[in-house]
């Protein structure tokens, strides 16, 4: 079988950080071309936009989009069109109904979620079968002067924001637990020069469940990416985005074959079984928390 004909569309730091080392691992796929008015890959053929990867005729069949949220929908839509299956970063989009309206065919739509592969969330979605859920707190703090540095679009409107690193909490939420979640109540704090959230504050609720969630793009020193639930037989410690897992204390034996890679993987399979993966509940509670949520202004932000 022809490895899979590869475009990566928006070279930035997410691409060069985990996508391009998770393609290269891959024998299921092969990097032909680079699309970014702003950077190139060395060994493969360039273009400044999607239209000009189309007028040069070179041979494509699937793209991976990793630029910012702002506009994706537009340039999936081009690439559906095209006839080719489409791969997309998350947050697959700004809106609901951008991605919703994306029109696959009997091609593969894939919104990838990269945080559910991590090691912890499989084996933590299994234990919480069937036991009696009691609260839930997620912890979501980093820096992002550290991981997102010069990175304006992020605090642009569209950006999300906090959003954007607390989308990956959500996600997880999402696969682990067996039922819906809604959000109750946000507030949201707004740099005065920026039009997206630099911190937030959610309640959710599972059922008669309230989970707490509190992300803050602020944080210095030790960054955390915890979410501890409370079961009537023990609790549950999702830590480090999920790649650790403790139950009762006790940490779990876990086998780490790398988040990205999986994404290839569940991609390729998706184009091999002719379907699509677009499951958008993260994205449902970030638009819910954005419309809902109490806006604070708060210091303007300057990386």
């Amino acid at each position: 079988m022809q490895p899979i004909r590869l475009a990566l569309v928006g070279i930035g730091k997410i691409a060069r950080d985990q996508h391009l080392p998770a393609i290269a691992a891959d024998a299921g796929f092969t990097l032909v071309a680079g699309v970014s008015r702003n950077a190139r890959l060395e060994g493969v053929a360039h273009f400044a936009d999607l239209a000009g990867l189309l007028a040069s005729g070179l041979p494509v069949d699937a793209v991976s989009l990793c630029t910012p949220p702002q506009g994706r929908h537009l340039v999936a839509a081009q690439a559906l069109a095209a006839g080719w299956h489409v791969m997309l970063e998350k947050p697959p989009g700004v809106t609901l109904a951008e991605v919703q309206g994306l029109q696959p065919g009997n091609r593969t739509l894939y919104a990838s979620w990269h945080s559910r592969a991590a090691a912890g969330v499989a084996p933590a979605r299994v234990w919480l079968a069937g036991r009696r859920i009691v609260s839930a707190r997620i912890m979501w703090r980093e820096d992002i002067r550290r991981w997102h540095p010069g990175q304006d679009w992020i605090l642009a409107s569209g950006g999300m924001g906090v959003f954007d690193p607390g989308i990956n909490a959500l996600s997880i939420l999402t696969e682990i637990l067996p039922a819906p979640v809604e959000v109750v109540a946000a507030r949201l704090a707004v740099p005065a020069n920026r039009a997206s959230p630099i911190a937030a504050w959610l309640t959710l609720a599972f059922g008669a469940v309230d989970i707490t969630a509190e992300f803050d793009f602020l944080h210095t020193g030790q960054q955390q990416w915890d979410i501890v639930i409370e079961t009537t037989d023990g609790h549950l410690a999702l830590r480090n985005g999920g790649a650790e897992l403790a139950i009762n204390g006790i940490a779990q034996p876990l086998v780490d074959g790398g988040e990205y890679p999986a994404l290839y993987r569940r991609f390729a399979a998706l184009i091999a079984a002719g379907q699509s993966d677009c499951d958008l509940a993260p994205l449902a509670l970030v638009t819910e928390a954005l419309a809902r949520g109490e806006t604070i202004t708060v210091s303007p932000f300057d990386f």
